[in-house]
Formats: C-alpha cells, structure tokens, sequence
C-alpha cells in the first residue's frame, strides 16, 4: 500500500484554497451542458451508449479539450481515452481520476459523465493555480460502464485491471448482434482519424480517485455537498428456477397442483424476509419475474426471477448467501427450486491512508464531507486491486439516477471538483 506522508520536508509548500478557488462554476456548468447535447433525448435525457456514434463523439470531444489543456491525450485497446499531464518526475507513476462518457438508454446527464468533467476541470484548476505536480497527473474515460448495450459493465476498467481478458470482452455481442470487438475498432478507427496515438494497457497508477453522483439519498439528506466514499458493497447475482407442472386452470383442485407461480411467490417471501436486518445495510432486489407458459387458463409449470443481493461486508454476504442456498433446497408448494449463481463481486474497503489524505484536504478546504458506503458499481471497484484507490460522491436530486430527470446542484458539483483538485494535488505533490 501506498503511503502519502504529510511531511512539508518531503513536498513543495502550497495552498489548497488557491487552488479550490480556481475551479470554475461556469466552465463546469457549460461542459454539462456541451457533453449532454451529445447524445440528447427529447425528454431532457441521454442516450450514449457504449461505443455508439455518440459515445464516440464524446471522446472526439474529450480530447479536443485535452489540446486545449495542453495535456496528451491517447486510447488504448479497450478504448479508454486518457489525457495526461506531467510531473516533475517523470518516472513516478500518475495520480489518476475520472470516470465514463456511456450512459443507459434514458439516462441523465451526470451519472459518470460528471466524474470526468470534474477531473477536466480538477486539472484546469491545478494548472491554473500554478501548482506543479511531482507526480505525473492523468484523467481517464472508461469504456462501458452502464453495460446497458455490452454486459456486463465495467469492461474497460477491467480489462485494464486483469479482471478479465481482452479477447473474451470483444465477443461480448449487443441485442442486435454486433461484437464488441467490431464497435471498439469502429471507435478506434476515428480516434486514429483523429491522430490520438495509442498506449499500452494496464499502465501503472499511483493512486486513482473517482467523482461520481451517489445515486442515493444520504447526502442530500445530510445537507452535504460531498461525501467520502468508504467502500463499495459486494454483490451476488442469482437466479431461482421453480419447476411445477402444467395443467388446466378450471379443472385442477388445489391440493393436485404443483403451481410453479404459487411456489415462487412463496420461496420469494422467505427468501427476502431472510434478507432483512435491524441495520437495513441489506439490498435485495427482484428484478425481473418470468411465468411459463405464459397462458391465462394454464397452470404456470416453471417460473424463473433474479435475485440482486447486496452488503458491504464480506461474511455477511456469504451467511446470506448460505442461507439462500439452504432455503433452495426445499420444497415449495410442491415444486422442486434451484438457486444458480450467476456473478459474484466482493465488497471492497478503500485504504485508510488514501481516504485520510481526502479528509485533511476537506478539513483544510473547511468542507464537511462525511463517510459513506456505495451501494452501486462503479469503475472503482476493479481499480481498487490494482492500486490505491478512493471515490468521492455528490448528491442526486432525491437519489434519482438512471433517469432523465437525474440531477446535480451546480453548487455541489463545484465542491466536489474543488475538493478533487486538492486531493490530486496532495497525493501527487
């Protein structure tokens, strides 16, 4: 693990609040705007799915900003678009931040899209206040997050990170058929159109702090304009198949059914009343629900739903998920119920020593940013095993995201920039 000391014989002297003060409200604010026209629904939303014309026009435009920064930008082969600036040091590794440019199919404007603009702006601010990093400062846009149009999500981000492999993520298809392999040298052929140059993959990070809005209602609830992320909550994915049989629905007595839908809905019960704790840390979620045959007048013979289960701490969610497993393998209304898992993320805790660093750069700022976990995916979650790594969160109108009417204060939008700029230029001093 990485250690940041504070030591003023270590590091040039400089003033974080210089710094803060050369974030510009406006030049976020008409970044937000330039960046949603990309991509713009009808009902105020975005459309920018990964690696689509949009999605790439987006990068097109990220990288016009980073000539204007002065900084370099470059893709790699997974199509993360990274804009660098150096240090002092040249063989030190970069400080790191940003996030990602694709959204769902009615998605909003800040969701990822803000982590980046934020970093943009984090640099604009450093390079402004004259503040000379020691370690090389970078700002990157991962490919598909969202997973809305390749799933899963988080593909270039891990990728990067040997979570998975390239080869394997390029056969990923889409609902029409199309590779992700081929919609990434699509993407790529513009980029080169555009003379950004190449990089290898999996180059070394310092450290790597990303901004994204909580989607939740802590903070809005606190009156907080910035949190500081403590961890991400760990997840399984499973699904849960009910076998009965099939029979006609008008001559049929109770007692000589085995309606898949009865047991279902009964296995479904006791599995989320076996979900629910004092603390109400546990996310459970059905999501989808699906009868078979599907007929009015025909007992349902198999019903198939998903189960989305969440906590931040590792044996918790393994008790659960025992738990579920022993549920299983009972039998419900008379009809026989598998559990099949279909992913699985451990929670992950960010180093204190990374985390410490943002509070001192808050408490010198005279900004309250208080802890707390997220409860939903996000890039950082493979970054976080492949170097030092933290999240900051702003607050979403009433937690709303994933929606067109998803959004941001301004004002708190420019806290959590400020606050970014100062960490990056703590950690890379």
């Amino acid at each position: 693990m990485a250690d940041y000391p504070d030591s003023p014989d270590n590091h040039a002297v400089f003033d974080l609040a210089t710094i803060a003060a050369a974030v510009d409200p406006q030049r976020l604010a008409n970044d937000l705007a330039t960046l949603a026209m990309i991509g713009a629904r009808d009902d105020g939303g975005v459309a920018r799915l990964a690696l689509d014309d949009h999605d790439t026009r987006a990068r097109l435009w990220l990288v016009e900003q980073a000539r204007e920064l002065g900084a370099q930008a470059s893709v790699d082969a997974m199509g993360n678009v990274f804009l660098d600036l150096p240090g002092s040091d040249p063989g030190l590794a970069p400080v790191v931040t940003g996030s990602h440019l694709d959204s769902q199919p009615a998605g909003g404007k800040y969701d990822g899209a803000l982590g980046v603009l934020a970093g943009l702006e984090a640099l604009r601010a450093l390079k402004a206040a004259g503040f000379t990093p020691r370690h090389p400062l970078s700002l990157v846009s991962w490919t598909n997050e969202e997973g809305a149009r390749f799933s899963p999500g988080t593909s270039g981000s891990a990728v990067f990170c040997h979570v998975r492999s390239l080869e394997e993520t390029r056969l990923i298809k889409d609902s029409e058929g199309m590779t992700m392999g081929h919609a990434l040298d699509t993407c790529l052929a513009e980029m080169d159109a555009a003379d950004v140059p190449r990089r290898p993959m999996s180059t070394p990070m310092h450290a790597f702090i990303e901004l994204h809005i909580e989607q939740g209602p802590i903070l809005e609830r606190e009156g907080a304009s910035v949190g500081v992320v403590e961890g991400i909550q760990g997840v399984s994915w499973f699904e849960v198949t009910v076998t009965g049989s099939a029979n006609h629905a008008g001559t049929t007595p109770r007692a000589h059914r085995r309606d898949a839908f009865e047991g279902a809905c009964a296995v479904a019960t006791a599995l989320r009343e076996a979900a629910r704790d004092n603390e109400d840390r546990v996310r459970f979620t059905i999501g989808k629900f699906d009868v078979s045959p599907g007929s009015v007048n025909t007992i349902p013979d198999r019903v198939t739903f998903s189960i989305d289960l969440r906590h931040p701490d590792a044996a918790t969610l393994k008790a659960m998920e025992t738990t579920f497993n022993d549920i299983t393998q009972q039998t419900w209304a008379g009809c026989r119920v598998t559990l099949a898992s279909l992913s699985r993320i451990e929670p992950v805790a960010f180093p204190d020593a990374l985390t410490a660093q943002i509070d001192a750069a808050a408490g010198e700022l005279g900004i309250t940013a208080p802890r707390l976990v997220s409860g939903a995916f996000h890039d950082a979650i493979h970054l976080a095993n492949y170097c030092p790594t933290a999240m900051l969160f702003v607050p979403c109108h009433h937690g709303l995201s994933h929606h067109p009417d998803e959004h941001t204060e301004l004002d708190d939008a420019v806290v959590g920039t400020q606050l970014l700029a100062a960490s990056l230029a703590r950690l890379s001093r």
